[in-house]
């Protein structure tokens, strides 16, 4: 039985209070799979900071206007999410852009170099903010302790004639994940790193598309791509991130969990052997 997306007997175990006391920042969280994890992780008891650039039409926690390519701007939250909420537990870097369907000859410099200040610089920042925030301790937290979930893309995970730019930022953050995932196990923080990797999930940057062909056509195109028949909605993306965040994935570190549909598993239909005659 689910109920609002959780499982009953989840419920019933008192999951929804998990991360009571904890601090989340989820950047992007205006919208889609940000605003879907913001909406989990505040059902589950924390306190939630909606980081993004535009304003939410209706997002759960407290919004705070945020450039994540801009260091100055993560100081500045950082610092403000310290003297109001004095701790931070979570951290969804999760604000990107696709850039364009550019190709290597076709991407410009200037394109390339806004992708990679917002999907890859930016999730650098977060992390570099994320593990100084984390590793603040207080009366409500005596010790360093957090989780980091970055999400990329299975475009991140497999080669593609493009978005060249895109496809490069996303590859950045899954081998970024790993790096400060050992790098704060190294250090003794208890802090954990990983990478999230969606296939094609219905938020705002398939905007263009749906303007095209229509919102149910588009998707339901889309759709094919995917051996599970679908295409992801934001929450799907938000439960495995809940799930990153809190305790019950305290023995994962380092790593990269695919939530595509079955695109990267290999060969979605089986075609029939005919022996050759004679």
């Amino acid at each position: 039985m689910r109920v609002a997306g959780y499982s009953k007997r989840w419920l019933l175990s008192g999951g929804m209070s998990e991360l009571s006391g904890q601090v989340a920042i989820v950047t992007g969280g205006a919208s889609g799979i940000g605003a879907a994890s913001a909406a989990l992780l505040q059902s589950a008891g924390a306190t939630v900071i909606v980081a993004d650039i535009q304003d939410p039409k209706d997002s759960a926690g407290r919004f705070v206007q945020h450039d994540v390519a801009s260091e100055e701007s993560w100081q500045a939250l950082l610092a403000g999410v310290l003297e109001r909420e004095g701790r931070l537990d979570v951290m969804v870097n999760n604000a990107g852009i696709t850039g364009g369907a550019g190709t290597p000859e076709d991407t410009t410099v200037e394109t390339w170099r806004k992708v990679e200040a917002i999907n890859s610089e930016g999730v650098f920042l977060g992390c570099k903010y994320a593990i100084q925030g984390m590793k603040k301790t207080g009366p409500s937290k005596p010790a360093s302790k957090g989780s980091i979930v970055n999400v990329s893309s299975i475009a991140g995970l497999i080669g593609s004639a493009g978005p060249t730019a895109y496809t490069a930022s996303k590859g950045a953050v899954r081998l970024m994940s790993k790096s400060v995932a050992a790098y704060c196990a190294e250090k003794k923080y208890g802090i954990r790193c990983n990478s999230v990797h969606p296939g094609g999930v219905d938020t705002p940057i398939f905007n263009p598309l749906w303007q095209k062909v229509g919102h149910e056509q588009g998707k339901a195109f889309l759709g094919l791509a995917h051996p599970i028949g679908r295409m992801a909605e934001p929450q799907d993306l938000g439960e495995m991130i809940l799930w990153l965040a809190s305790d019950r994935s305290s023995f994962v570190t380092g790593a990269e969990f695919v939530a595509d549909g079955g695109i990267t598993m290999g060969l979605a239909k089986r075609r029939g052997f005919v022996a050759s005659q004679g």
